[in-house]
């Protein structure tokens, strides 16, 4: 489905990724784990389109888009919830949800696909009138998970979905991912701090240290190696 080939990106002289290559199939959950500054949002923002790769290719379905613009990328499929919970403050919470819809035009589809992040999340249905910069933390992640939703994704990539919520409403962002990757058929690339959960909730992972992978195995063989048990999980 999504195929990273030797990726290399920088900013100015400071090389952030060094030849990256990974997989994502179709109907996978594979997160990316790594510490702060290992180059993983880059990782995100350059298969999305905002950042540009100096080397290497990202292929989608075999089609080489590394050059496609982000709302090309979007069109087909390929779907980023950015880390910082980033909405449209003065929008309300129903016009934050239709922005990202913005390029379809199956409305049916999308009145569909309202009512289910209504149900998926129904404090935004309670708030859907309410600007967007009046929710709390917790909201505004919801608000733009469902934000992403509404672009009906095949690929969605979340970065650090639960930074800086409370335990409870962590607990419910975890929830909602799992039920949109089991139950609606999403594929999911992942990048979350919380390293236990994710590597117990995805079928594969990657390491990504200092711009390189550094290690690649599924989520149960990873959670069991001493380096990542001593540098991610804390043991």
């Amino acid at each position: 489905m999504l195929r990273i080939e030797n990726l290399v990106v920088a900013y100015g002289k400071a090389v952030a990724l060094n030849g990256v290559s990974i997989d994502v199939d179709e109907n996978e959950l594979v997160t990316l784990l790594g510490s702060n500054g290992a180059g993983k949002s880059t990782l995100l923002k350059t298969i999305s389109g905002i950042v540009r790769a100096r080397e290497g290719r990202i292929l989608w379905n075999g089609r080489d888009i590394t050059r496609l613009s982000t709302h090309e990328i979007v069109a087909l499929g390929i779907v980023h919830v950015p880390e910082g919970r980033a909405v449209f403050p003065d929008l309300s919470v129903s016009d934050n949800l239709r922005m990202g819809a913005f390029i379809r035009k199956d409305m049916d589809g999308i009145a569909r696909d309202m009512k289910f992040v209504f149900e998926l999340f129904p404090r935004l249905k309670e708030r859907r009138g309410q600007p967007a910069g009046t929710l709390s933390g917790g909201e505004a992640q919801m608000l733009a998970i469902a934000r992403g939703l509404l672009s009906s994704p095949r690929l969605l990539m979340l970065d650090e979905p639960s930074l800086g919520l409370a335990p409870v409403v962590r607990k419910a962002i975890f929830e909602v991912i799992q039920h949109i990757y089991r139950d609606k058929g999403i594929t999911i690339l992942l990048v979350e701090q919380n390293a236990k959960w994710a590597l117990r909730v995805a079928g594969r992972g990657y390491i990504l240290e200092t711009g390189r992978i550094a290690l690649a195995d599924t989520g149960r063989a990873l959670s069991q190696n001493p380096h990542v048990q001593r540098s991610y999980l804390g043991y």
